[in-house]
This record gives C-alpha cells, structure tokens and sequence, in this order.
C-alpha cells in the first residue's frame, strides 16, 4: 500500500487535502477515488486512508483508522557529518534515515570541499529536509529525523550535548564494536570526518571537548561508509534491528 507524508493533523473521520507532490504523483502512477494508502505526519503513528477525489494537481483522502505502528530505534542516534563533496550527502542522509537516525548535523570542517552559506546552505538544508521525507516513506519511518542548519565543526563542538559523543577516528585504541558490547544502550551521536577525515587539531578538540574516540576497526572507510555502518554496529548491538 503506498505511503505519503502529510504534515497535518490526521483525525479519523476527517477529509484532508493532501500535498500537490502527492497528489501529482497519485495521478501520475494512475490511483482513482477509493484506493487505500497510508499517511502520516511526522509526529509518530500512521492511518489508513481512502482517496475521495483526486486530479492532476489535487487530491483529499478520508482518513478511515490510526495504526499505532513505530519502528523507532530504542536510543536516539545524532549523525554529525563532516561535509563531504557532491551529492554524497544527500546518499547518506537517506541511509542514515533508513537505519535510524534520528538526527543529522552536516558540520563545515577544515578538509570539507563544499562550503555552504547563506542562501545556498538555506537550499541545501531544505534539499536534505525533502530527501528525509522520500527516505522515511520509503522505509517506513513514521517520525521524521531532524536536519540541523551546516555548522563549523569547532563551534558545534562547543556546544553542549546529551549522551555520549562518539568520535569515530582512525587513531583510537578502542573499537566501536567493543564499547557497543560492553555498554547498555542510550543515546549517542557520531562523529564523521569528512573525505580525509578530520585534522589532527580538530580530533584534539573533539577529544577535548568530551568526545570518546573510537576506531571501526584495521580498515579506514570513506566518509559516506563510516557512519552509516557505525550505526549499524548500534543497531545490531543494542537491539534496533
């Protein structure tokens, strides 16, 4: 059954006006009035509704039932992710999604080649916003992960934070997967260098800022494989898979 976000209150009984991105592609892909599909609004839980009219660019649904249906990991996971080029950004933040994340904060650091501001950044953010959207549709989610505007790594840093920091750094003694093991779950954010990873100034500050340095074993992976399987350690270990 197709899924759609639709950010609005979605009360039983009620008729809504769905997004005209939804409409146009439940026209396109030929749906008529009665076809069941699912929505949801972000905010957790999704209904079964029936389309009552549909058009090229128009379309309202009678929302029939609330399905109480969260497949949330157990433990919030924050995705701060050094800038990495092109459009590899936009891969990792729909897998991240897939996975779990629950947050994503793109950090400008020393070796990133983007560099984001002003209007630019303004785009990029909602770009990412709308690639949160599509990912969670796809893959069942029905919060949506939160995308922080770019932010100097330095000065994120600086910032405080909940749980635990993780910085994910080839120079680290001790192993993700280990810590994982030997720890109960609770919420975390990691920490990804961008292409040629973060300076050693910047791993300092990490480190000096509270952050637990920790390796993902004797290979070094780029910056779009890093955290999305650092994650994955997360939720196999911890019981979100």
């Amino acid at each position: 059954m197709p899924r759609f976000y639709c950010p609005q209150p979605l009360l039983p009984g009620s008729v809504v006006d769905l997004p005209e991105a939804v409409a146009h592609h439940l026209h396109v892909v030929r749906q008529q009035s009665g076809d069941e599909l699912v929505l949801f609004n972000g905010e957790g839980g999704q209904v079964r509704a029936r389309l009552a009219e549909i058009g090229k660019r128009r379309a309202s649904a009678e929302v029939l039932a609330l399905e109480a249906v969260d497949v949330e990991l157990p433990f919030r996971v924050t995705l701060a992710q050094g800038l990495p080029e092109g459009s590899k950004m936009d891969w990792i933040v729909e897998k991240a999604v897939e996975l779990g994340a629950a947050g994503i904060v793109p950090l400008a650091a020393q070796r990133s080649v983007v560099r984001l501001s002003g209007d630019r950044a303004d785009k990029r953010l909602a770009h990412w916003q709308g690639v949160v959207v599509s990912a969670s549709e796809q893959c069942g989610r029905n919060r949506l992960a939160d995308v922080a505007p770019v932010q100097d790594v330095n000065r994120w840093l600086a910032t405080p934070g909940t749980g635990t920091r993780i910085l994910l750094s080839p120079r680290a003694d001790a192993s993700l997967a280990q810590w994982v093991r030997a720890t109960q779950a609770h919420d975390v954010t990691l920490l990804v260098g961008p292409e040629g990873g973060f300076t050693d100034q910047e791993d300092d500050a990490a480190r000096a800022a509270g952050a637990l340095a920790l390796s993902m074993g004797p290979r070094v992976l780029r910056t779009e494989t890093a955290g999305l399987a650092a994650l994955a350690i997360l939720a196999a270990g911890w019981g979100g898979i």
